[in-house]
């Protein structure tokens, strides 16, 4: 068998003879040579293909190590800062809890001290502006959040302390107040009869009348004029049924010519407290409460402090 080769058109052809064993040699050469050729660029080839895998692999080993260890630090994270809220929520509610007591104190404090309707409103906050300085530069606000609160609750702390103080003192106020007689026993009443000199409406002589008489009708309340212990219930000559309270600081009423008395010795007794009925028992010419005020063991005149013109010092 021969194979012609031509090269190009003006060059003289080649034959091959396949049956010389030297052209055999050559093309099993050239053959052998081909196939040791793809064999290596096979091995070649795979040995490239699983290098490549292995390394992208271990690419994919160190990223789920790295999402795995940024999950972790989330999470951490994450629990951290819902421990702070927690922190921060506690912190609040205690703030919440001192501002309704501090409200709540408020409120006690205008009613003890009489302050008027609206005068102070502690069921909404209070009205806040003011003119803004262009050339004012601005501040950054402080963002330490646990030192702002830890400072509202020691300034809440010392309000409450500072209010509590200023409560005590006009409660004092309050009970030295009660305790110092003030106003009418009687309501429906008018002073029939003044303290001092006087002509004695039985016997007609210039006496002195230790008190003064409060005209009433018969069974009237008869009040106490102000707080203390009941020191003496019952009849006393001249004055017929008595009442008489201790109310301390040196100061004793005396309630006369009562029809019935409603309470007994040792009983304590509050301001404005019925005690009494109005009667005319004793020397009397008629119904009536006759009021008696004793400062220090004497007499006094009661009408300055029926009037409330009497101050507690």
């Amino acid at each position: 068998m021969n194979i012609i080769i031509v090269a190009n058109s003006n060059a003289t052809p080649t034959t091959l003879d396949l049956k010389c064993w030297r052209v055999r040699s050559r093309i099993a050469g050239i053959l052998g040579a081909c196939a040791l050729f793809f064999i290596g660029a096979g091995v070649i080839g795979a040995s490239l293909f699983a290098n490549g895998r292995d390394q992208a692999l271990r690419d994919v080993a160190t990223m789920r190590a790295t999402v795995a260890k940024q999950q972790n630090d989330l999470a951490q994270v994450e629990t951290a800062s819902r421990r702070d809220m927690d922190a921060l929520a506690l912190q609040l509610g205690l703030l919440q809890a001192q501002a309704t007591r501090l409200n709540a104190l408020g409120e006690r404090l205008t009613e003890i001290g009489k302050l008027g309707d609206g005068e102070f409103d502690f069921s909404r906050a209070p009205a806040l502006g003011g003119a803004e300085d262009p050339t004012a530069a601005p501040h950054p606000l402080d963002f330490d959040l646990a030192g702002n609160i830890g400072a509202l609750r020691n300034q809440f702390a010392m309000q409450e302390t500072q209010l509590t103080v200023l409560e005590n003192l006009l409660l004092d106020r309050n009970t030295r107040n009660t305790l110092v007689p003030n106003g009418y026993p009687v309501s429906t009443s008018y002073i029939g009869s003044p303290f001092g000199s006087r002509v004695d409406p039985i016997n007609g002589q210039l006496e002195s009348h230790t008190g003064l008489d409060f005209d009433a009708e018969y069974g009237s309340d008869i009040k106490a004029v102000a707080a203390g212990v009941v020191s003496f219930a019952g009849d006393k000559a001249g004055y017929g049924r008595v009442v008489e309270i201790d109310h301390g600081n040196g100061y004793m009423t005396r309630y006369a010519h009562n029809s019935a008395n409603l309470v007994h010795v040792g009983e304590r007794v509050k301001f404005g407290q019925v005690i009494a009925k109005v009667g005319s028992t004793g020397r009397s010419t008629g119904p009536h409460c006759h009021l008696e005020v004793w400062l220090n063991g004497k007499v006094v005149n009661p009408y300055a402090y029926v009037k409330g013109k009497i101050k507690p010092v």
